[in-house]
């Protein structure tokens, strides 16, 4: 059966099965510890006022399926990083023997995606649920950011890729990141169709990536 991401299997544990199944499938698949969480989240959270809520950007797949609860959403511009294909991916939409790709921001550039304030009440029960979905692999770093929306700045949190990761790709051609897209498959689904979701629901927002929109193009036609 088709896994999915929501809060509730989030909270029930589900996910985080499916990350400790595949935790030593890969040579290049290096977990982090319980300990490393809970003292990475912690140093994030003493960078925060207590008291007040707390903006985190999304550009992927948050975009379309936060599965934590917010109380406001903006689409906000993020300079200095652009979105791209950079992490290999051994699970989820993706195998060991047919790995597919999944976005990190990297350096350089400029990114629209969307910003989701959490209320400070609840704040450590939803942004733990983000925690255990991006940090839990390692190949993402939480960073904080200046974002722009309407003229205004403001401080959200963000996840950037991990250069010293072993699921970290340096530049692939256009033919070699569409063509591990247009392949790869797992628990959570397809690789394609984390790009065209992601394509589609920036869209919504009156965003066009246009590294997104050539990989699509180059996907091959028909049924996979």
């Amino acid at each position: 059966m088709k896994l999915q991401i929501t809060r509730e299997t989030l909270l029930n544990g589900a996910v985080r099965e499916m990350q400790r199944v595949h935790a030593n499938a890969h040579p290049d698949m290096k977990w982090r510890t319980e300990a490393e969480m809970a003292e990475l989240f912690e140093t994030v959270l003493a960078q925060h006022k207590a008291g007040e809520d707390l903006w985190l950007f999304g550009y992927g797949s948050l975009i379309w399926n936060p599965a934590f609860e917010y109380v406001e959403k903006r689409c906000a511009l993020l300079r200095g990083w652009h979105r791209r294909f950079c992490l290999k991916m051994y699970m989820g939409r993706g195998t060991i023997d047919n790995p597919g790709l999944m976005l990190a921001l990297d350096r350089g550039g400029a990114c629209r995606g969307v910003a989701f304030r959490i209320a400070a009440a609840k704040l450590r029960e939803e942004l733990g649920l983000v925690w255990q979905r991006e940090m839990y692999g390692g190949s993402y770093n939480a960073r904080w950011v200046t974002l722009l929306h309407k003229g205004q700045s403001f401080r959200a949190l963000t996840f950037v890729s991990n250069h010293s990761h072993p699921r970290y790709t340096r530049e692939l051609s256009l033919e070699q990141s569409a063509a591990m897209i247009a392949g790869a498959h797992g628990e959570l689904g397809t690789c394609r169709e984390y790009l065209e979701n992601t394509i589609a629901h920036l869209a919504e927002l009156g965003v066009r990536d246009v590294g997104l929109m050539r990989i699509a193009r180059a996907l091959p036609k028909g049924p996979q």
